[in-house]
């Protein structure tokens, strides 16, 4: 993962707005799903003061309206709406898909569960597989052709440093013959985002979509923590362990960096952690990207294996 040639001037202190100061994105389309709570408020919130037309994909749509209506207020921008997602339901990705209109010029997969007791789909898939993966696996291969007709469209994949804690379980990805680890669940679940985003760049070069990575850092006021036992009262800046503990317009800045700032145009396929492509994992701290989750051959494996699993992805 070369990534000598991406420079930019924030750092983990950096907040979403500031990313975006001086950009216009009047003119562009933005989705973000998960926008309903935490950083995917935020980073909502920094693409519709930047201009942009966004909607908040969500699956509770009345927490939705209301994020709506405070980020109209505070914004002035009147181009915000909600649209009804969840991403652990293959009927309801693609009733979204379906009902998208025009070009999309971005495209923010921010949703995700973390650490959540053992639960399946529908399908018997591990949930937090089938919803930080594979769910927005098949959304953003649905709206491929509408991320190409944008040009110069942007898909930007929350992950997590939490991918550093394993590889995929390859052989038995939904625990039906492991015992199940809620913590080996959502490593390869980020460990899979990162993939995506490698193949992805890969495979859609010429459409002119670029598809980064990110870690946000640690943001502990989140609903993603929800089923974790209470943070410490107070954090220093920086933990012991390496990762930068973040207020939430802080968590959401790498993804509006990727999203939207002219710095990063025409970077893709990489992974990047407080505004700054990430280096290798150095064993004992939680940063950067470990070797098996930017392996393009893994990458392939990947995509093959999620598309053998939801069936009808065409590219």
């Amino acid at each position: 993962m070369n990534t000598d040639h991406v420079t930019t001037p924030f750092g983990p202190a950096t907040t979403a707005e500031e990313t975006v100061e001086g950009v216009d994105l009047s003119a562009k389309k933005a989705i973000v799903t998960g926008a309903s709570s935490g950083i995917g408020v935020e980073t909502a919130r920094a693409l519709a003061k930047a201009g942009a037309d966004v909607t908040l994909a969500v699956r509770d749509t009345a927490q939705g309206e209301k994020v709506a209506a405070d980020i109209v207020a505070s914004t002035g921008n009147a181009r915000v709406h909600v649209a009804f997602l969840d991403l652990s339901a293959r009927d309801s990705i693609d009733a979204f898909v379906a009902s998208w209109r025009g070009p999309l010029d971005i495209l923010v997969d921010n949703a995700g569960i973390m650490a959540t007791p053992e639960r399946r789909t529908a399908e018997g898939w591990e949930l937090q597989f089938a919803t930080n993966h594979l769910g927005h696996f098949a959304l953003t291969v649905g709206l491929h052709d509408a991320l190409a007709a944008a040009g110069h469209a942007r898909v930007v994949v929350v992950s997590s440093v939490g991918h550093v804690n394993g590889d995929i379980l390859w052989d038995d990805i939904n625990f039906e013959r492991h015992p199940y680890d809620e913590w080996k669940a959502y490593s390869q679940s980020k460990t899979a985002n990162i993939l995506f985003a490698v193949e992805a760049a890969r495979r859609w070069a010429d459409d002119g979509i670029t598809v980064n990575a990110l870690n946000p850092g640690r943001i502990w006021s989140t609903g993603l923590s929800r089923h974790m036992s209470a943070p410490p009262a107070a954090f220093e800046p920086e933990s012991s362990d390496g990762v930068t503990v973040k207020n939430i317009t802080q968590g959401a800045a790498t993804s509006t960096l990727l999203a939207a700032s002219p710095l990063v145009e025409g970077v893709t396929g990489q992974y990047f952690e407080d505004c700054q492509p990430a280096a290798p994992h150095t064993p004992g701290l939680r940063r950067g990207f470990a070797a098996y989750a930017v392996n393009p051959d893994a990458a392939a494996r990947l995509w093959q294996v999620s598309v053998d699993m939801i069936g009808n992805a065409r590219r």
